[in-house]
């Protein structure tokens, strides 16, 4: 029999497989041997010698592509060679091109700087000269005003000191006014001080008078209330020793009553 494989679904979602295994077959029939090749000298021979013209075409195909890749090489750098040298060329004569503009240019702008400087030196020595005149003519000026300022200078110094002077006699007449109204004033405060001092005076010896006559009174105020109060004390006294024996009096009697009541009792 064959190997069977059975499959059930035993639960929902899940197979169960049973395997049965064939009983083994019989031996297997034997292979036939493959008859030996028979190899000569001859053919070894012929098989190098092919071997070697594959050898030497596969190099010279190879030389052949090296050397068509060296050509294409050689070509490249030499287009390579020829585009610098043109570019080198081109260059240098744009750049000989742009000095000679350069120079060109160069020179033009020396030639106008020393225009101008040169108009501006001259420019230069005209305000020179200008200003030097100028600076005569200032000092010049400044040199007579500086005589008529000494000639004024020596007026204004005597009228000044005439004013100082004038100054100085009515600062004199002036202090000599108030020195007298000074005196007088001191005399008349010296006058009020005084009254001042008098009254002063007085007003104490009154102040005395006054305060004397007042304690007086407050003492016979004091007198009559302490009389006042020895008699009401001496009547109170009076009072509570009235008060006292008739205290006692009571109670001596209450004391005779209890006597008599226990007498009774012991009776």
């Amino acid at each position: 029999t064959a190997t069977e494989i059975r499959c059930k679904e035993q639960s929902k979602g899940g197979l169960k497989f049973d395997v049965i295994i064939a009983d083994p077959a019989g031996t297997p029939p034997k292979r036939c041997p493959s008859p030996t090749k028979t190899t000569s000298a001859e053919n070894i021979e012929e098989k190098l010698k092919a071997a070697e013209e594959r050898r030497l075409s596969l190099e010279a195909n190879k030389m052949a592509t090296l050397a068509a890749k060296l050509s294409k090489i050689e070509e490249a750098s030499r287009k390579k060679d020829e585009q610098n040298s043109v570019f080198i060329n081109q260059t240098k004569e744009a750049l000989e091109q742009k000095m000679e503009t350069h120079t060109e240019k160069r020179e033009a702008y020396l030639t106008d700087i020393k225009a101008k400087l040169k108009d501006h030196l001259e420019g230069v020595e005209k305000s020179r000269v200008i200003l030097e005149q100028q600076t005569l003519e200032v000092r010049s000026a400044v040199e007579e005003k500086l005589k008529s300022a000494a000639a004024h200078r020596d007026e204004n110094i005597k009228k000044m000191l005439n004013r100082l002077k004038e100054h100085e006699e009515q600062v004199n007449k002036v202090r000599a006014g108030w020195q007298h109204k000074i005196e007088v004033l001191e005399a008349q405060l010296q006058s009020k001080m005084e009254s001042v001092l008098t009254r002063k005076q007085q007003l104490e010896i009154e102040n005395r008078e006054k305060l004397r006559a007042l304690n007086e009174l407050r003492v016979s105020e004091i007198k009559q209330t302490l009389e006042s109060i020895e008699r009401q004390s001496e009547e109170k006294i009076k009072e509570l020793q009235s008060k006292l024996d008739c205290a006692e009096t009571n109670r001596e009697k209450e004391l005779e009553k209890r006597l008599e009541g226990v007498r009774k009792n012991v009776c």
